[in-house]
């Protein structure tokens, strides 16, 4: 089957351009990866953590999933994408920081406030991001934000606070940051502006990072 133009387009300015640059980075990484940060992001299009924070090869240690979601530690049936990618980063890379990242227009939190209206949204999409059921009703509950855009806005920096109170249930993640050795981050990016907004711990507000 043939490749599309775009990729194969894509892929020839990559060899005549980022990797003439940085062949020798590319030659070194393939010897091994030590990236020290580790994001969970969204499987968006528009959020490129590489892009984001203008990283070289084998700086960060990424996966992405619907929503930027960190699940509960599970030892049951299933698979388990994302905790697996999370125990290689803490046990195997040591990585020193895990920023969940999420961001406004999040199609997966958009999914999940469909769901509470009972709209359908897919039989993949709707079990995965009932994991978050919970802070949504609790958002809705409230009733203190009435503008559909805000209320999404407050859901998507909820959910990342809620991934990563649930990172803290893996064991080896917990014990990695009551020694000190990890830190715990939630950021949320707006696409439109190009803004990053990362969370104050203290406040639990997303400060927005200034140029």
């Amino acid at each position: 089957m043939k490749m599309p133009t775009e990729l194969k387009q894509g892929y020839e300015r990559f060899r005549l351009e980022r990797f003439r640059i940085e062949a020798d980075r590319y030659k070194a990484v393939a010897e091994g990866q030590r990236p020290r940060t580790m994001i969970v992001g969204c499987a968006d299009s528009r959020v490129d953590p590489a892009t984001i924070f203008s990283a070289a090869p084998g700086e960060l240690y990424v996966v992405r999933n619907v929503a930027a979601l960190i699940p509960p530690c599970e030892r049951g049936g299933g698979y388990h994408g994302t905790s697996a990618a999370l125990e290689f980063a803490v046990k195997e890379l040591k990585v020193s920081n895990i920023v969940v990242m999420g961001h406004d227009l999040c199609g997966g939190i958009a999914a999940s406030l469909m769901v509470a209206e009972k709209r359908p949204v897919g039989d993949f999409i709707a079990p995965w991001i009932d994991q978050i059921s919970g802070i949504r009703d609790e958002l809705l509950e409230r009733g203190d934000v009435v503008d559909p855009s805000l209320r999404q806005q407050a859901l998507e920096r909820m959910a990342i606070q809620h991934s990563l109170d649930n990172a803290l249930t893996f064991p080896f993640i917990q014990s990695a940051v009551e020694s000190g050795r990890l830190t715990l981050h939630g950021a949320w990016f707006s696409i439109g502006v190009g803004e990053l907004h990362w969370l104050d711990w203290d406040t639990g507000v997303f400060e927005h990072v200034g140029d």
